[in-house]
């Protein structure tokens, strides 16, 4: 018998037409998920189709706690993860993810391939790897794409699910190194395509507080203190070289103390054969 396949889409309810969208991209799939679940985080969903799960949660948990409330509420082998303004381009997408995971079972998470559906194009940061010239290009990678992604419910329950105190940002990447610890792989498959029109994350009033404030909770909670050091002095300079926006810079000042301030939960930093193995797939734990 197969692997199970369950879908978790998070919804405010204001893109009715898009979340609907979504939805009939899943239906469409030669291979369909088993199970379809539409989470109104803190606000009610539009009608949805009989296959379709509706929760509405009294309160927004934001979107990691959304997200890791909802694989939580599925029993399948599978979970993909997809935001409400994203759909499947082709019908057969899930087909091949789900094949790619009953061929590999050290596959942990597949990230797939946004394109824009204006231009037919990738943006560069939707590539999970450094090297992002060729976003058509398959391969193993060290971070996945949240909102475009599968992942095993085994890594979900061995990696603790996602942080959900980090409400929005770097969740993926904290799930990554711990799934990569834990011996899974993470491949970039660019054959599965689904579209997302292009966006920046800095359109939320509160990226630039978390943005900080997650970077140093990961680093905390994932990293031998050698390379947390190495890895946050990194990204506090490129911060500075690329915001030139002193509000905006102060605002990220504000969330990179927060961090040391606050408590980012366990404490489970990687072994370094980790951290070489993250290394030769081209994006050592410090960038």
């Amino acid at each position: 018998m197969g692997l199970t396949l369950g879908v978790v889409v998070l919804t405010m309810g204001d893109r009715p037409v898009e979340l609907a969208r979504a939805v009939e991209s899943l239906r469409r799939q030669t291979r369909p998920p088993e199970s379809v679940l539409v989470i109104g985080n803190g606000a009610d969903v539009p009608d949805q189709p009989d296959f379709v799960r509706v929760l509405r949660l009294p309160d927004n948990l934001g979107i990691v706690g959304g997200r890791d409330l909802g694989w939580r509420e599925l029993d399948t082998d599978l979970v993909q993860f997809l935001d409400d303004d994203a759909w499947l381009l082709d019908d057969d997408v899930l087909a091949g993810v789900v094949r790619r995971f009953e061929d590999d079972p050290r596959l942990g998470i597949v990230s797939m391939r946004i394109v824009d559906p204006d231009t037919g194009l990738s943006s560069r940061r939707h590539v999970p790897r450094l090297r992002t010239s060729d976003p058509e290009r398959s391969s193993d990678v060290t971070t996945f794409l949240g909102g475009a992604s599968v992942v095993r419910r085994e890594v979900l329950e061995r990696c603790g699910g996602l942080p959900a105190a980090f409400w929005y940002g770097h969740e993926e990447t904290d799930l990554a190194w711990a799934a990569l610890d834990d011996g899974w792989r993470i491949h970039y498959a660019a054959d599965a395509v689904l579209g997302h029109p292009t966006t920046t994350p800095a359109r939320h009033a509160t990226y630039y507080r978390l943005n900080a404030r997650n970077r140093v909770w990961l680093a905390r909670r994932r990293l031998p203190w050698p390379l947390a050091a190495v890895y946050l002095a990194v990204w506090t300079a490129l911060t500075v070289v690329r915001v030139r926006d002193s509000a905006a810079l102060r605002t990220w000042a504000r969330g990179f103390v927060e961090g040391w301030r606050t408590d980012a939960g366990p404490r489970r930093p990687m072994r370094w054969s980790t951290a070489w193995r993250m290394t030769r797939h081209g994006r050592p734990p410090v960038v």
